[in-house]
């Protein structure tokens, strides 16, 4: 098969992102053949390789999804300093796409963008909502703010300091004290509670 046919046999899928095993069925191909087949269209540019057996059309992704594909099969979601940027919390432009998983933590590089991924416990694994047409899921104000409390012990240090933050009018405190309860370590919960508790004396 021509390398011109796979292209467009692939456009016609109309997917931002594809997997080698996909395509593979999707063009009777053998798993191997079709990988040869993908590098070939990335080094013409017409793919970006994300990571094992993930590919996206370039000009199809938008970076915030691809949290999601990096993790598969653990679940993620775009939270922390991507989301509070996103909802208007704090000024400054994340260089970085921060997500939340229940895959470890660990930084992906590619050529859309550097994602970084944190861990969660599954029982503090909530608080997103689905935007857009490609259905990106991303924390919600509280979550957001939790995630990043949640997270300040973290060895990295990314989440020690809190850039300068505002709460938004719709910001709920009410959900945000249940999300808090949900946290299973009650070490943890404390530290997050009295955070939390500081920042909205700071926020008057």
């Amino acid at each position: 098969m021509q390398l011109t046919q796979v292209h467009s046999e692939l456009k016609k899928l109309k997917l931002a992102i594809i997997q080698t095993r996909d395509v593979a069925a999707y063009l009777n191909l053998s798993t191997a053949h079709s990988s040869k087949l993908l590098a070939r269209l990335a080094q013409h540019g017409h793919l970006v390789h994300l990571n094992r057996g993930w590919w996206a059309f370039p000009e199809k992704t938008d970076p915030l999804m691809l949290p999601e594909y990096l993790t598969y099969p653990f679940p993620s979601y775009i939270s922390l300093q991507t989301a509070l940027y996103y909802h208007g919390m704090i000024s400054q432009i994340p260089t970085v796409i921060y997500a939340v998983s229940l895959a470890r933590t660990r930084i992906f590089k590619t050529p859309l963008a550097e994602i970084s991924i944190h861990h969660v416990d599954a029982h503090f694994f909530f608080g997103f909502e689905s935007l857009g047409d490609q259905q990106i899921k991303i924390a919600t104000p509280e979550k957001a703010l939790l995630d990043t409390l949640y997270l300040s012990p973290a060895k990295t240090q990314l989440f020690r300091r809190l850039p300068e933050l505002e709460l938004p009018n719709h910001f709920n405190l009410k959900k945000a004290n249940e999300m808090i309860e949900k946290i299973r370590s009650p070490l943890r919960r404390t530290m997050v509670k009295k955070q939390f508790e500081a920042l909205k004396l700071a926020a008057g």
